[in-house]
């Protein structure tokens, strides 16, 4: 029997933010703050998170030393998928080079307890953020960075399927992953 309501699904949306710059800096760091099971990270080079929190990798480190599992998923700073979506933005080599520049954010959290960092293969049209039962989604807009685009705020509620929906996205993802050692050569 399938228990998913049309109105609980309604009922996981918290708020809509016309673009993710718009976040407040606050929210992201009571969701990171007050995870207690889970932090899980997919994005092309997540360079906002070391703006909303400069020494990211340290919160990090210290929300898996509390038990709390981290799973980061970068998009693969050398691999096709990013030459794809430089071109699709009409950017020349640079996605590629904001992605290295944010893992230095992350190199600490190699070989860190509860703390596990990703590359991926596949071009993706969205960003997503989990915080225990909280996510936050951003789906690009083609032709302009993630930063300009909307972001959902979701909470799982019992019955609806749009939080589960992007964490099963999340797991098919990471599963196709390859662990990232720390070089961003």
């Amino acid at each position: 029997m399938n228990d998913r309501r049309p109105e609980a699904s309604r009922a996981e949306l918290i708020e809509v933010f016309g673009d993710r710059a718009s976040v407040p800096r606050e929210l992201w760091l009571r969701l990171l703050g007050e995870a207690r099971e889970q932090v899980d990270v997919l994005v092309l080079a997540g360079a906002f998170l070391s703006q909303v929190q400069p020494r990211i990798g340290r919160v990090l480190a210290d929300r898996a030393g509390v038990g709390v599992q981290v799973r980061l998923c970068f998009a693969d700073p050398s691999g096709e998928a990013v030459a794809v979506r430089d071109r699709e933005n009409c950017l020349v080599v640079t996605l590629g080079a904001m992605i290295r520049s944010s893992l230095t954010h992350y190199r600490s959290l190699v070989g860190v307890e509860g703390c596990e960092v990703r590359l991926h293969p596949v071009t993706h049209h969205v960003s997503v953020v989990r915080f225990d039962d909280e996510v936050l989604v951003t789906p690009h807009v083609f032709g302009e960075s993630g930063n300009a685009s909307p972001t959902f705020h979701f909470r799982r509620v019992q019955g609806g399927n749009l939080f589960d929906h992007y964490a099963a996205g999340f797991d098919r993802l990471w599963d196709s992953a390859s662990p990232w050692a720390g070089d961003v050569g």
